[in-house]
Formats: structure tokens, sequence, C-alpha cells
């Protein structure tokens, strides 16, 4: 699909109408400011993923009249998302000259509000050989805030589609508002204890969190995504390709903090202490982590712990979390149980159907091992509910800062759970950039549009409702993807690829409405290639952005902090550079060069790079932060005070730069070439730094002063 440089390809009109139907963007502008075109033969791939045959011209003929006779089809829209306070007027589809009525049902159960047909005349129009006329309906604007239904009623015929009416803005906490707040940001399972099992882990994320507050007058600690993996080994190493974005890791269950283990008989406790034996010694490890050997000894604690009575009051409260996460909770256990089922084997063509009736034959002889991974998911949810209670507990304002990936696994549990609303035969990605200049595949399925509004957005709110349970902010990566995403056909390279657009208005809006509901603070990451209003839509509705020092630059040069946004987590790095220590050193481009990364000279990046760190070195000494010769503890510090001079609500410092760790955790662009994901959290030196002597950390103590000073 490569096309050569400098050529420009021409779309057939019709095709580029089609293609603006569906949300197909034909160009674009890469991080160099060229203007891109995209292939016609990548735009009918990508059409294919939405499900809309392009091979031809007659094809495209017929895909345009479907797309204008869908709406027709549907005596309601299939979800109506609107902002509080906003009218908004829905169409309502009869036979032509059949009168209609319209309904809202509210969620919080109070009496149906009929609503009133509006003069509006719309020309009737033939479908699928019948008739069909358009009532208009306008809903008000003092409804509350909340999943409202829609219920239309014409002869012989009843309709229902959710109502979502969100806030108009999310606004920041009173405190927040008033004075700026700052916290650790770290990779959790880097982080590890004496007494965790080789990696960290949810006990120690209650360390870190209540020692934060409490020692260093830290409001949050960001982590990253702790969304589940395999059931079984190997494990897939990255947190920003899981199998499901919704439900927990139980790899970062502390086993010794669920209730049961405490009154386990003393045979049983020996085999809990046996696995301990095999994966705590992994936590004093400075190679590569061991995440399949943790997992190994740590599973089979969890089945004896598991297969322990519960007090009728524990088994209660089992039950009520399994059926409030409903449907979405057993799919995911039952996925796991069928994983381990076939462990090593290939799969049934009939697995992979949910509904077939091998799956219903599964979920009844996998009965006990679904409830196994239901439990996991309880017991995870309440090790998550103390973590952010100590850290309130510590003083923290907002507490544990969650983060949600992209996407997941193309085999994952969401995958295969939600085939309907996934787009088949594509991955998410990103076109070429400064920093991996030949594209990035992520090989992650995306949410199909039509297919997800078709859904009424259940399946992303019932996420976004668990990843909030216990949370005081989140994080969104890449938060570009709410509006549009690169798609990748299949077989094709990260740079040959288009943007889809989606339906950002709702996809914000049904975040902000459960981040409100939960009390938490959102936070985008906005970095990349954008559309320059992308930015002051996420501002206007009460997003806040993400600046990173080194990626902040107007002019040519050094952006002042003091003109960073306001609703903004500001950083001096990010997880995918190495930590500023490495990042002043040139490690990113040494590492680059060393895995076959660069696209132009070395000798031209490493040059890019050193003016880089010249010209940072000057706006600091120029601002009387650094003296003479700084050494490199002091320049990190000097780094952090710039971005405290930004008016950025919240601010974030990385737990490596904070003990001069200088590796990276991750090189965007690779798989095994680099042990992305398996890095453990070490000082200058490279000696181990564990939770138990963290906060006494000669670095850390001395960053934090210059925090608070």
């Amino acid at each position: 699909m490569a096309r050569p440089e400098g050529t420009q390809t021409v779309l057939p009109p019709r095709l580029l109408e089609l293609a603006a139907r569906h949300g197909v963007v034909p160009d674009f502008w890469d991080f160099d400011g060229g203007h891109r075109h995209v292939p016609q033969e990548t735009m009918v791939a990508v059409l294919a993923a939405l499900g809309v045959d392009a091979t031809n011209p007659e094809r495209v003929e017929l895909a345009l009249a479907d797309a204008q006779d869908e709406p027709w089809r549907h005596i309601l829209p299939p979800v109506v998302v609107t902002r509080a306070e906003v009218a908004v007027q829905v169409p309502v589809h009869v036979r032509d000259g059949d009168p209609a009525t319209l309904e809202i049902e509210l969620e919080d159960g109070g009496p149906p509000r009929a609503l009133v047909q509006v003069d509006v005349y719309v020309e009737p129009r033939t479908v699928d050989g019948r008739d069909v006329g358009r009532a208009t309906f306008e809903v008000p604007d003092d409804l509350p805030l909340g999943w409202h239904t829609l219920v239309a009623r014409t002869h012989g015929a009843t309709a229902r589609s959710p109502l979502v009416v969100t806030p108009a803005r999310l606004e920041l906490p009173v405190d927040i508002e008033r004075r700026r707040a700052w916290g650790f940001m770290t990779q959790l399972y880097s982080v590890r204890s004496q007494q965790s099992w080789g990696v960290g882990d949810l006990a120690d994320l209650r360390e870190i969190a209540w020692l934060s507050g409490k020692r260093c007058g830290a409001d949050f600690v960001l982590i990253n995504p702790l969304h589940a993996a395999e059931p079984v080994t190997p494990l897939t190493p990255s947190p920003y390709l899981p199998s499901t974005r919704r439900f927990v890791n139980p790899l970062y269950l502390r086993v010794e903090d669920i209730r049961e283990t405490g009154y386990l008989p003393v045979a049983e406790r020996s085999l809990v202490e046996w696995q301990a034996e095999v994966a705590r010694p992994l936590s004093t490890d400075p190679g590569p982590m061991d995440r399949d050997t943790v997992w190994a000894a740590k599973k089979v604690a969890l089945e004896v712990v598991h297969a322990a009575p519960r007090s009728p009051a524990r088994q209660a409260g089992f039950e009520a979390f399994r059926a409030d996460q409903g449907q979405g909770l057993e799919d995911f256990a039952t996925w796991c149980a069928i994983v381990e089922h076939f462990d090593g084997q290939e799969w049934p063509a009939e697995a992979d159907d949910r509904g077939s009736a091998l799956v219903r034959e599964l979920r009844e002889a996998l009965a006990d091992r679904i409830t196994f991974y239901c439990w996991l998911q309880w017991v995870a949810d309440e090790q998550l509910g103390a973590a952010q209670a100590a850290a309130h507990d510590g003083g923290m304002r907002l507490g544990i800062m969650h983060d949600l990936a992209v996407g997941v696994h193309p085999e994952g549990a969401d995958a295969w759970a939600m085939r309907e609303v996934l787009a088949q035969e594509v991955s998410v990605g990103a076109p070429p950039d400064m920093y991996n200049q030949q594209g990035q595949d992520w090989s992650q399925p995306p949410w199909q549009p039509a297919a997800l509004a078709r859904a009424g957005y259940a399946p992303y709110r019932d996420m976004l409702r668990t990843i909030l349970r216990h949370a005081g902010a989140l994080r969104i990566d890449h938060v570009i993807g709410l509006f549009r995403l690169w798609w990748i056909p299949r077989g094709a390279g990260a740079q040959n690829g288009a943007y889809v657009r989606y339906d950002h208005e709702a996809l914000i809006g049904i975040l902000c409405l459960e981040a409100q509901r939960a009390g938490a603070v959102v936070i985008g990451e906005d970095l990349g290639v954008f559309e320059p209003w992308v930015r002051d839509y996420l501002t206007d509705r009460g997003v806040l952005g993400t600046s990173v020092l080194w990626f902040e630059r107007e002019n040519g040069a050094p952006m002042p902090p003091e003109r960073y946004r306001r609703l903004a987590l500001a950083t001096v790095t990010t997880h995918d550079l190495p930590p500023t220590a490495g990042y002043l050193a040139g490690e990113h481009v040494d590492l680059r060069d060393r895995l076959g990364l660069l696209t132009t000279s070395v000798e031209d990046v490493r040059a890019a790079a050193r003016g880089e760190r010249e010209e940072m070195l000057a706006v600091l000494a120029e601002r009387g932060l650094v003296g003479a010769d700084p050494s490199e503890r002091q320049l990190v510090e000097a780094l952090h005070r710039l971005v405290l001079a930004s008016p950025s609500a919240l601010v974030g410092v990385s737990l490596a730069d904070a003990v001069g760790e200088r590796r990276a955790q991750n090189q965007p662009g690779t798989d095994q070439e680099y042990p992305n994901w398996k890095v453990p959290l070490a000082d200058s030196g490279q000696q181990l730094v564990l939770v138990d002597d963290l906060f006494d950390n000669p670095r850390l103590r001395s960053l934090v002063a210059a925090l608070r000073g």
C-alpha cells in the first residue's frame, strides 16, 4: 500500500462522499507539517472494516443509498446523547401518515414525561418499498443528568432508545481549583517491597499512597493501567495491551491481605507460604521482571484461598459484587476459564462465538473456574478500595489516579466478548512522528463507531464505571482517540492507515457524566498529532490536558511554563521517554539507534538532542534555577521547579526521576527488542529501590523539598 513520496491520490468524488458519511478522513497533516493523502486501497480497506463495501463504483453507489436510508429504517435513533440545559430534537420514523408519541422514562423511576411534537416538516421517504414519514419531538432542557429511556409508540409498534444527559462541563474539585495538586507517577509493577511477590502490588500501592501523602504532601499517585492480562502464561507484559480494559489484573493482588488467608488451616497456609517462597525473592532481583513465575505461584496460592470458606457476610458481599458487575464480569470470567481450559491447544472455531452451543456448554462445565475468576475481581476491588482509602487517610486530595489504555489485545477477553462493537481486520496505531519515524501499530481492534452507538454506548459506560469505582482521577491515554483513531488495515504498514472519526460529543459527554458521578477528575493525554480545536473542546468540557516540558514549544523555542494551560497535568517527562536523567544524557537517541528505529541520520538526531538539552539549560540558567556546571540531580530538580512555574492545576513527578533512574520503561515501536515494561525501579547506580526504603531515599527527599520549597 506504500505510495511514492510526493504523489497525490485523486480519489473518486463518490468514494469521498461515502467516506465522509462514515467518518473516514482522506488526508491528514503529518508531524513535520506535510499534507498527506490516503491511497484509495487504504480507504476501501478501512470502509470494509466499517462494514461498507466500496470495492467498485457500483458498490459505492449502493453503499451511499444504504447510508441515506439507514436512519429511516428505525423508529428511533439507536441512542441520543445530549448536554444538560440543552434542548434537542429527536426524529421518530413511522409509516407515512401514522401518528406517533414519544415519552421519557427517567433513570430515577419518576413518572414518564410526555414530549411535545414540533412543527418540522420533512418530506416522506420510500425505504425498502415502504413510505416512511418523520415526526420530530423536542427533548426539554430541564432533564436531570443520567441514563434515561426514550419510548416511542405508533400503530402496533413500540421502540426504546437510551437518552443520555451529560454535564456541560466537568468541574474541578473546589480545593483543587483553589490550590494546585501534585503527585507521583509510577509503573506500579516496578515498585516492589520486601513483602511483594516479585511485582509491585495493591498493598504496595496502599503503602506508596499513604506515605506519599503523609510524608511528602502529595495529592495523588498516577499508576499504569491495571487492566487484566491473560489468565495463563506467558503474560503480555505491556499494561497498554491488556485482554480487557474493564477488569483488574489479579497479578497485582496481595494474597496475604485477603481476609480468608488469615484463617487458613496449617496445611493450606503452608501451601500459600511455599508459593510465596518462590515469588518473593524476585522482588530483589535486579534483572527484567518475571511476571510468568510470579503469576504461576500467585495463582496457586489464590486458588487455595478461594477454596476456603467465607463468612455469610463475606459470601453475600461477593454475590452482590458479582450481580452488580453483571454480564460483563461473567463474560470476562468465562473467557478466562475457556483460555485456561484450552491452554496450549488450538481453540475450536465455535469457541470464538460467545453465543454458541459450545460456549454454553463450557459455561456450565467450567462454572467453578468462572466463579474463581469472578472472585479474583471481587478481592481486587476490595484491595483497590483499601488503597484509595489509605490515600485519603494519608492526606491526599485526589488519591489514586488510574490510567485507561487506548485499546485491548486482539485475542483478549474484550475482543472475544465485544466482537460486535469492535472493528475487525484493522488495528489502531499512529502515523510516523519525530519519535517513531516508521509509525506505530498497536495491534488493537478499535471501537466500531456505528456498532458502539447501536449498543447505546453501554460497553463504554460499563468499562468507565468499573475503573472509576475507586479512583480520584482518571488519565485517558491518547484521548485524541475519542475524536479520531488511526486505523491500519491488516497487512499494511503503520504508515499506510487512515483516520476514522468518532462521535466525540457522545464519548466525552459520557466520560464526563461517569466521572462526575464518581467524583473523579479526568486528564486526557493530548500529545502527538491532533487538530488544534480538540484541546479547546476538551477545555470547554473540563477535561484536563497534558503538558510535557520537552514537548511544549512555541516559535521554535521552549514555551515559558507561565503559558501552559491551567487545565492540565504538567510534567517533565512521560512513560514513553527515558527518565529525565537518561533523557538529558541522550539515551533516547542511543536506544533508538541501537534498535534501528531511526529513519534519519543518527548524527543529526543526536545533534538535535544536544541542541534541545542546551536550549533547556539556557532557560534554567536565565531563571537562576541552576548555577555553573550543575549536577544531574540539580538539573532534574531545576526542571521540576521550572514546571512549578506553570499555572497547571496538576503537576506530576515521575518516581523514576525522584530516585535517579535512567532506564526507559518502554521504547515505542518495539516488542522483544527491548525489555519493555519489565524494568524494576532502581537509582542512578542501578541499585534497586524498594518501597521499604523509597521515602528515605536521599534524592527523593531532596526533590520533594525542592517541590515544597
